[in-house]
């Protein structure tokens, strides 16, 4: 009898990922305790054949196809304070601990930081490997260690936030995929805020719930309503949030874009020189808010994000986000990539 970890054979992944697209895997591997990691790892090459896919909430996941092997899904769930100084806890939330729940509950123990980004969906294993960021904040800002298992060496690993290699949407734990499989994650967080209220309607959100002097836990409140106001709810219309990420450009494009495209948003980007554009507002210029085919459209609420009207599958979701890619390619000379990892097919 195994212990500390399920599974199911020719599994369904449709509820697996916040797109319920129909998709299935050879093997689903349920993992509760990541001390199993060893022995699940080394039953799989007998069971199954083409790489492993590791998943947690499925909401940056698009199966455009089958799962080519077998899928771990990281279901800890342990969520705790290591260390308190008075100035900064140190918080240790599991794989598979759900992130909303988990912002909500560090603003209830006093700590800070994590306000602007409630509400994305997924896991806290998900949130390093994507730098998952909003409303002017990266989750990258407030890890301080990232437990991880080697896959290529058979060990397990602690990486600093140096060696996490944090960049925009982007992550070690990302362009290395295939080696490391994130176990738990630490954050640092302090007990006195440092606001972060000028980036995309905050302030006006506070405003208008009559809020002068906010707290972070009204700033995760307001962040809040104004997802909501934006973002279909996964559980009724399937979506993986901001499909597209903002494109990075020179300063030189992004100066010479707004001579004839004085409206568009830019903001800084990653390095001095660089500035980040509105994925969105090219998109919606393009004519794509709220565009259907068939059940793959775009939400008539906001532009980045791509959803399932019920029967889309992913190659007919990921055909569109193709279409929406190649006009704003065509009218205003940026790419534009997908957020979500694609499964079965390449972008």
């Amino acid at each position: 009898m195994t212990t500390g970890y399920r599974v199911t054979a020719n599994a369904s992944l449709r509820e697996r990922t916040t797109f319920g697209v129909p998709a299935r895997a050879p093997w689903l591997v349920e993992v509760d305790d990541a001390a199993a990691l060893e022995e699940v790892l080394a039953l799989l090459p007998q069971v199954a054949d083409g790489d492993t896919l590791v998943i947690g909430g499925g909401s940056n996941l698009l199966f455009a196809g089958d799962a080519p092997g077998a899928v771990i899904a990281m279901a800890t769930q342990a969520l705790r304070v290591l260390s308190d100084d008075g100035g900064h806890a140190l918080v240790r939330a599991d794989a598979g601990v759900a992130w909303h729940p988990l912002v909500m509950w560090t603003l209830e123990q006093g700590l800070c930081g994590l306000e602007n980004l409630a509400l994305i969906p997924g896991t806290a294993g998900a949130s390093p490997i994507q730098n998952i960021g909003a409303y002017g904040t990266e989750v990258g800002e407030f890890i301080h260690v990232v437990e991880a298992f080697d896959r290529h060496a058979g060990t397990r690993l602690r990486l600093d936030r140096d060696a996490c290699a944090f960049a925009y949407r982007d992550s070690v734990f990302k362009r290395d995929a295939d080696r490391y499989l994130v176990t738990a994650v630490e954050f640092l967080l302090p007990r006195t805020p440092t606001l972060r209220l000028d980036y995309a309607g905050i302030r006006d959100e506070l405003g208008a719930m009559g809020i002068a002097a906010p707290t972070a836990r009204d700033v995760a409140e307001a962040v809040i309503r104004i997802r909501q106001r934006k973002l279909p709810d996964p559980a009724v219309v399937g979506n993986a949030g901001s499909f597209f990420k903002n494109p990075i450009v020179s300063q030189a494009q992004a100066d010479a874009l707004l001579v004839d495209y004085p409206t568009l948003p830019v903001f800084r980007g990653d390095a001095v020189h660089n500035r980040k554009l509105s994925a969105a507002w090219m998109i919606e210029a393009c004519g794509w808010k709220g565009h259907r085919d068939g059940d793959a459209g775009v939400s008539a609420a906001h532009a980045l994000v791509l959803v399932n009207h019920g029967l889309a599958t992913g190659a007919q979701l990921l055909e569109l986000a193709r279409k929406i890619a190649a006009s704003v390619q065509a009218r205003f000379g940026v790419a534009i990539e997908p957020e979500p990892k694609l499964i079965g097919a390449t972008w």
